[in-house]
């Protein structure tokens, strides 16, 4: 007698393909928050360094000029800065400035301008702070 001899199948049965997409989906599942954790800090950390650029430059303005701007396109007018950054957190330029009194150095100076620069955006890093606070 002949013996009848099966050809193997090709291709894959329904259990493995539900196994190895059940296996896909809890890989996706585990790096997507873990993206969306890193843009975060990284849009954090560009603001951190933004603020620290723009009060460094408000600060060399205001020594050199020996008088605070009175507006952050004073910084870009007089060529400290070819243009504002963009707020990371809010994408526009559309910092929040306090305008102080107490910006004087020099005894002589009169004139007032901005102290300080802060984010307009009202929403709270990952240390639990107002990014409006940084």
């Amino acid at each position: 007698m002949r013996r009848l001899l099966r050809k193997p199948s090709r291709g894959f049965t329904l259990i493995e393909l539900m196994i190895v997409i059940s296996l896909i989906a809890i890989l996706v599942a585990i790096a997507v928050p873990n993206y969306n954790q890193s843009l975060l800090r990284a849009k954090e950390s560009v603001l951190r360094q933004d603020l620290f650029q723009l009060r460094s430059l408000i600060s060399q303005y205001t020594l050199d000029k020996q008088k605070a701007p009175q507006s952050l396109d004073d910084l870009v007018q007089a060529g400290y800065i070819k243009q504002i950054p963009n707020d990371p957190t809010t994408g526009k330029p559309d910092w929040t400035v306090d305008q102080e009194e107490n910006t004087i150095m020099d005894p002589s100076q009169t004139d007032t301008g901005i102290d300080d620069v802060h984010s307009s955006s009202t929403g709270t890093g990952t240390d639990g702070t107002a990014y409006n606070t940084w």
